[in-house]
């Protein structure tokens, strides 16, 4: 058991890599240092712990991690550093050996982090507490609140998909989530916080219920009926998983927003199948005409990889093709990573760097031709915007319900409230600038 006398007018810093997820369990993990009486640090103030949580879902996202992590050492050389996350689970050796890191912690130790801050003494190599993949069961309860707007729930963790350029079982282990009861009640905290948008986070969301023989459905059902709460986004669910029942509650839920990220990674079904995705683009197109016909302004991103082995150039035309075809609003475009242990590395016809940097780029110009298509339709119409607590300047930005960002002058009362304004034209950020901002700028 650790002495909670060490931790005594010790603070701490944090830093995350990655995705939401892990924002919400960095936001987690602070909390139960907090309840230590472990503060963040001042700027300039002299720092005693440093938690790192770190992503692994491609080879640059290790690169980037590695040198996250030696610039951080470099700037509190002092700290006691500790390494968590899906980098530190697949590769702990690896990460222990970096020069300054004291603590390698994986995914099913990391709400354990105060039982293993002992002394906080340095020891030049890292200490090592993982777990076996098969052996991470546990659900972590983790709820980002860095921000007083906008919130990150995790409703769910690992996967059981196995899709094979994937690592993330991995890294995370097979399906799991909290129950909708233990949900709502994080949901009713969030309101009571004064917190007006949750966005439901996870690895594979749409699976939720494997632990509590609950399913997603019920989920957005009991969370539409906590009072307090304004907007509710769902992160990214699989298409397979975004059942027509899904949507058409969304489409008349009081408060889900008409956001969708619907993984599709290739619109070529030769490549979905090497990819071992469980879906074909018929369904997807499907998903995304039912989505449009009960809403029309909602808003659609979509993950594409390019340069997955065996994606040859006719297979690359036929997924852009279908790409083009989709009423979709904006495209996240991956280059393939060659990850070790994956079944990929099994597929002949590598791609060649280049050429995927030259799909690459197609599809993010397709992509810009989408969004501001997207925007450019909604010029004119009322909508209604939550402003954050972020500032530039003399403005500041919000977001519609489906995802437009929009910019007003600064008003410092209506911060996390949703206001009825109408959108003028482009701001130089690539954002819409409201019909008040605008005339101020004329």
């Amino acid at each position: 058991m650790t002495d909670t006398s060490l931790f005594e007018n010790k603070t701490a810093v944090y830093h995350t890599l990655g995705c939401k997820l892990n924002f919400a369990e960095t936001s987690a993990i602070g909390k139960l240092l907090a309840e230590q009486g472990i503060r963040r640090a001042a700027e300039g103030e002299k720092v005693d712990i440093c938690v790192i949580n770190t992503c692994s879902v491609t080879e640059l996202a290790d690169r980037k991690c590695r040198q996250s992590i030696r610039h951080i050492i470099r700037q509190y050389p002092d700290a006691f550093v500790v390494v968590t996350g899906c980098y530190a689970q697949l590769k702990p050796e690896e990460v222990a050996h970096i020069e300054g890191v004291d603590l390698v912690l994986g995914a099913d130790q990391k709400s354990d982090i105060l039982s293993y801050l002992d002394k906080l003494e340095k020891h030049g190599t890292g200490q090592i507490a993982t777990s076996p993949v098969k052996d991470i069961r546990r659900f972590i309860p983790s709820c980002s609140s860095d921000d007083r707007t906008r919130h990150f729930l995790k409703v769910q963790d690992g996967c059981n998909y196995f899709c094979t350029y994937c690592t993330i079982p991995f890294a995370r282990g097979r399906s799991r989530n909290a129950a909708v009861a233990d949900l709502v009640s994080q949901a009713e905290e969030v309101a009571r916080e004064g917190g007006k948008e949750i966005v439901l986070t996870g690895v594979n969301i749409g699976d939720f219920g494997r632990s509590t023989g609950e399913n997603f459905l019920e989920l957005i059902r009991a969370l539409d009926e906590v009072e307090g709460i304004a907007r509710y986004r769902i992160s990214s669910i699989e298409p397979d998983l975004l059942s027509d029942e899904i949507i058409s509650f969304v489409a008349g839920s009081r408060r889900f927003a008409p956001h969708f990220h619907i993984p599709l990674q290739s619109g070529s079904d030769a490549v979905l199948q090497l990819m071992h995705r469980r879906y074909d683009t018929a369904l997807f197109r499907h998903k995304v005409e039912r989505v449009k016909t009960q809403m029309p302004d909602a808003f659609i991103g979509v993950d594409v990889i390019v340069g997955m082995r065996g994606e040859t150039p006719e297979r690359f035309q036929e997924s852009y093709d279908f790409i083009q075809s989709l009423d979709v609003s904006q495209l996240h475009v991956f280059s393939y990573s060659e990850r070790p242990g994956t079944q990929a590395l099994k597929i002949g016809q590598a791609v060649p760097p280049q050429e995927k940097q030259t799909r690459s780029h197609r599809l993010l110009q397709l992509s810009d031709k989408k969004w501001r298509a997207f925007y450019e339709a909604h010029i004119g119409r009322e909508v209604q915007v939550l402003f954050e607590q972020a500032r530039k300047g003399d403005y500041m930005h919000g977001f519609t319900e489906n995802y437009i960002k929009v910019e007003a002058p600064y008003e410092a009362a209506q911060v996390n409230r949703l206001q009825t304004l109408r959108l003028g034209g482009w701001n130089a950020d690539h954002s819409l600038l409201t019909e008040q901002a605008l005339s101020g700028k004329i």
